[in-house]
């Protein structure tokens, strides 16, 4: 099997990673949500050697992180977790953050929804959740190639697409979390961030 590559991965992770230190700098442990390739996995943790990194994927992305782990040799990154965030069970661990890139879009509404469920139930009191990727305000995309980005994952699932902020947060509200912050990234990208605030 070759080693899979993802190039919008090694453009996002830097500027990523200048939002996401500010709220991992007193954590210990983090799940992230959709690994994909791994290749977030070995860079962000890399940065961050105080904190266990766990990382997550469908069971056929596994051989591929895997790979990204063995190459990395990280003694604080874990190998992943079968998630699919419908059909298998959650972890029993609590975590002090909650980490996922570029999820969102691919996702359906039940899929999302389910998302922030599970998340609430893993997420420790007074921690974060940090969803990255194109979100739509108000039901209007924040630029044309969005626009055009949500019409291609349309037309190839007609259950993805960008979802609204608006929802996303009423989904986090529900669960137990309150919005913290909405970052602006490159490429009409969003950082979102919830802090969970029911035990």
């Amino acid at each position: 099997m070759n080693k899979p590559f993802s190039e919008s991965c090694e453009q996002n992770r830097a500027p990523i990673l200048s939002v996401i230190s500010d709220y991992l700098k007193d954590a210990e442990t983090l799940l992230e949500v959709g690994s994909g390739t791994g290749q977030h996995a070995v860079y962000f943790a890399a940065e961050f050697p105080h904190l266990r990194w766990q990382t997550s994927d469908r069971v056929e992305n596994h051989a591929g992180i895997q790979q990204w782990l063995a190459d990395a040799r990280l003694g604080n990154v874990r190998p992943p977790l079968p998630l699919d965030v419908v059909r298998d069970s959650w972890p029993e661990s609590r975590f002090d953050a909650v980490f996922s890139a570029n999820t969102a879009h691919i996702m359906g509404h039940a899929e999302v929804s389910a998302l922030f469920a599970g998340v609430a139930g893993v997420l420790a009191p007074g921690g974060v959740f940090m969803l990255y990727g194109p979100f739509n305000y108000a039901g209007d995309y924040t630029s044309d190639s969005n626009r055009r980005f949500d019409q291609w994952l349309k037309e190839r699932d007609p259950a993805s697409g960008i979802k609204d902020f608006e929802w996303l947060d009423e989904l986090a509200g529900e669960a137990g979390m309150a919005s913290l912050a909405d970052h602006a990234m490159p490429a009409n990208n969003r950082i979102l961030v919830w802090r969970r605030v029911m035990a």
